[in-house]
C-alpha cells in the first residue's frame, strides 16, 4: 500500500511538472481577432439591373367558330396552311337560306307595290272628297239664302247642312293624313312596311354570308376540327389562325422593377431553344398590377417580321436603369435594421477596430442601397460578419477583401 501511495504521488507530480513546462514553454495563446470583408465607399453612378424573362407571343391568335348552326359542305384548307385575309376557309349548307331569301324578295316586292297602291287610292279618294266637300259647301250657302227669304222650309235646311258636314269631314280626314306637306299617314304605313321586308331580305343576305367562314386576316391554320358533312353548332371552336408576322415578348414584373420601366426602351432578347439573340422595343408596361398574379406585365416588341421563331418560347432579356449619378452606395449586406434603426459598421485603418454608425439610406437595387445621410467618402464599410461586432472591437480584414480594394487605398491591418 505505501508503495502503491508512492506512485500515485509520483505521477500526480510528473504530470503538473509537465504542464508548467509546457506552458512555459509555449507562453500565453493570442486571442483570434475576428474576420471581415470591407468596402471603401466611393461616388459613382447607382445602377438598376433588372432582369426580364418570359414567352413570345405572335401578334394574333384568332379561333374560329360558326355563327350559325349547319352543314359542312366544304373546308378549303389544312393544318399549316398559310392564307389571306378574307380567303372562304370553310362553307356551311345554305340551300335553306336561299329559299327564305327568295321569299322574302317576293314580299318586299309585294310591299313595295301595295305601298304604290296604297298613295294611288289616297291621293284619288282625297280628290273625290274635295270635289264633294266644295259641291256640298256651295249648296248649302245657296239653301241658307232661300231659307232667309221663306224659299225653303227648316227641314230642308237641315238636311243641306248634314251633307255638307258629312262631305267636310270626310274631307278633313284624308286631308289631315298629309298636315305639313308630309306623306299620308296610310300611305306611310305602307311605305315602312315595304322597308322593313327590304330589311328581312339584307337579314337573311347576311345569315347567309356568315355561312362562309373566312379568314380575318393573313396567317397560318394551327388548328383543324371540322369535316364535309360533319354539322357544326353555333359557337365551336373550328379552325385557328396564327399571325406570325410580328413577335412579342411578354414578361411578368414586381411592382419596383415596373415602377422604373417605360415604353420604349431598347432591349436585347436572346431565345434559348434558337440559339439567338434579337433586339426589341419596350412598348408596353402594366398600367395596373394583376389581380391574379399580383405582378405587372411588360410586352416587349421584336423589331423586325420574325415568321419563323414560333409562339409560346422561353426567352429572357435584362435592363440596366440608372438611377441616380454621382452619390455615395454600399453593398446592401453591409445595412443593419433593428428596431426600425439602419447602421453599418465602419472599420478605423488607424486602430483597426469598427463603430457602428446610424445611416439613411435612400434608392435600393439588387445589389447596393444609395447612403443619404450617415457615411463620408473614403470611409472602410464592413459587409461581412457584423453579427459578431461591438463598437471598439479589433478585427481582422480578410486577405480577399484587401486585395479587393487595392485599387481604392489599402483596407488596414489587425
Amino acid at each position: 500500500m505505501l508503495t502503491a501511495g508512492v506512485i500515485c504521488l509520483l505521477l500526480i507530480i510528473f504530470m503538473v511538472a509537465y504542464r508548467v513546462s509546457e506552458q512555459q514553454a509555449g507562453g500565453p495563446k493570442k486571442q483570434e481577432l475576428t474576420q471581415v470583408e470591407v468596402y471603401r465607399l466611393q461616388r459613382g453612378d447607382l445602377a438598376k439591373h433588372i432582369s426580364l424573362t418570359g414567352q413570345t407571343v405572335s401578334d394574333a391568335s384568332i379561333t374560329l367558330s360558326p355563327k350559325y348552326a349547319g352543314r359542312v359542305t366544304a373546308v378549303n384548307v389544312e393544318l399549316g396552311d398559310r392564307v389571306k385575309e378574307g380567303q372562304i376557309l370553310l362553307v356551311q349548307d345554305t340551300e335553306d337560306l336561299d329559299i327564305a331569301i327568295g321569299q322574302a324578295r317576293a314580299e318586299a316586292e309585294a310591299a313595295g307595290a301595295d305601298a304604290v297602291t296604297t298613295q294611288a287610292g289616297y291621293y284619288a279618294d282625297f280628290l273625290k272628297a274635295e270635289a264633294a266637300y266644295d259641291i256640298q259647301k256651295q249648296h248649302y250657302d245657296r239653301q241658307q239664302y232661300l231659307y232667309s227669304i221663306g224659299a225653303i222650309s227648316q227641314d230642308t235646311l237641315d238636311s243641306a247642312r248634314d251633307q255638307y258636314v258629312t262631305a267636310k269631314a270626310a274631307y278633313d280626314s284624308l286631308a289631315n293624313q298629309s298636315e305639313g306637306g308630309g306623306t299620308p299617314a296610310s300611305v306611310r304605313s305602307k311605305e315602312l312596311a315595304a322597308v322593313k321586308s327590304r330589311y328581312n331580305v339584307k337579314a337573311l343576305e347576311k345569315q347567309r354570308s356568315d355561312m362562309f367562314l373566312r379568314a380575318p386576316r393573313d396567317g397560318v391554320i394551327s388548328y383543324r376540327n371540322a369535316e364535309v358533312g360533319g354539322y357544326l353548332t353555333a359557337g365551336s371552336k373550328v379552325l385557328t389562325l396564327v399571325d406570325n408576322s410580328h413577335i412579342y415578348v411578354d414578361c411578368s414584373l414586381s411592382e419596383n422593377d415596373a415602377a422604373v420601366l417605360e415604353p420604349g426602351m431598347d432591349v436585347n432578347v436572346t431565345i434559348d431553344a434558337m440559339g439567338q439573340d434579337f433586339t426589341g422595343k419596350l412598348v408596353f408596361v402594366s398600367p395596373a398590377m394583376g389581380d391574379d398574379s399580383k405582378t405587372f406585365m411588360v410586352r416587349i416588341s421584336l423589331d423586325a417580321d420574325r415568321s419563323a421563331i414560333k409562339s409560346g418560347l422561353f426567352a429572357r432579356s435584362a435592363i440596366d436603369i440608372l438611377q441616380k449619378k454621382d452619390t455615395l452606395f454600399v453593398p446592401k449586406e453591409a445595412i443593419l435594421t433593428k428596431n426600425g434603426r439602419t447602421s453599418v459598421y465602419v472599420y478605423d485603418e488607424n486602430t483597426g477596430t469598427v463603430q457602428e454608425k446610424q445611416v439613411t439610406i435612400g434608392l435600393m437595387n439588387d445589389k447596393e442601397a444609395e447612403i443619404v445621410e450617415g457615411l463620408s467618402e473614403g470611409e472602410l464599410v464592413v459587409t461581412s460578419g457584423q453579427d459578431r461586432l461591438q463598437n471598439d472591437m479589433r478585427v481582422k480584414v480578410k486577405e480577399t477583401a484587401a486585395k479587393q480594394e487595392d485599387s481604392a487605398g489599402e483596407a488596414g491591418e489587425s
